[in-house]
């Protein structure tokens, strides 16, 4: 995606400051820029606007109006620069839980956007690969765990080697042209269903 077809979403109840970072954002090369100064009913506009990028600049905020950007940022999963004049170390760090990608304190000059915005990105992208890097791996496991269970059941029900089971596994995957992990969980739930009657 290339810098100007970037849509950025500029949050700033002052004008002032907001047009700095607007004419930072154009003098960077970005043509699709909106500005909000009133944070009442933000999300509902974010979701109008589906912006690739959100710059949000709280002059004084209170602990209220931070913890309403914090959850804002958890929720719309995009990168999001915010810039405020003065914080604490708990709000710092509330804003790296919250998925905030750039937190600068006392910072806000034109010539600044585009580098801390450029950031924001990397540090976005780069979060999103590694929590879907994780996703897959905690996915990878589950299924190794689920292939496991049903090769032990077909050990045990057919008396089968553990290579044999697998085999099995593979096989009836290929003929279904579907994955081995999708056929050895049918196989755990029908265990599971069935399993109640073997004692009896």
């Amino acid at each position: 995606m290339s810098t100007g077809s970037l849509t950025i979403l500029v949050i700033d109840e002052n004008r002032i400051r907001a047009s700095i970072i607007e004419a930072g954002l154009r003098d960077a090369g970005h043509r699709h820029v909106t500005v909000i100064h009133d944070v009442a009913g933000i999300a509902r506009r974010i979701a109008e606007i589906e912006p690739d990028v959100i710059v949000i600049d709280l002059e004084n905020p209170n602990r209220d109006m931070l913890e309403n950007m914090f959850q804002l940022s958890r929720a719309v999963k995009r990168p999001i620069a915010m810039f405020v004049d003065r914080s604490d170390q708990a709000s710092i760090e509330a804003a790296v839980d919250a998925g905030v990608s750039a937190y600068v304190v006392d910072g806000l000059k034109k010539e600044r956007i585009k580098p801390i915005l450029d950031m924001a990105i990397s540090r976005f992208n780069a979060f999103s690969r590694m929590a879907r890097e994780l996703e897959e791996a905690r996915s990878e496991l589950e299924n190794r765990k689920v292939i496991d269970r049903a090769k032990g059941i077909l050990m045990k029900s057919r008396g089968l080697s553990e290579e044999a089971a697998y085999a099995l596994l593979r096989k009836t995957a290929m003929n279904q042209n579907r994955k081995i992990a999708d056929i050895a969980q049918s196989l755990v739930t029908a265990a599971g269903l069935l399993g109640p009657l073997e004692g009896e």
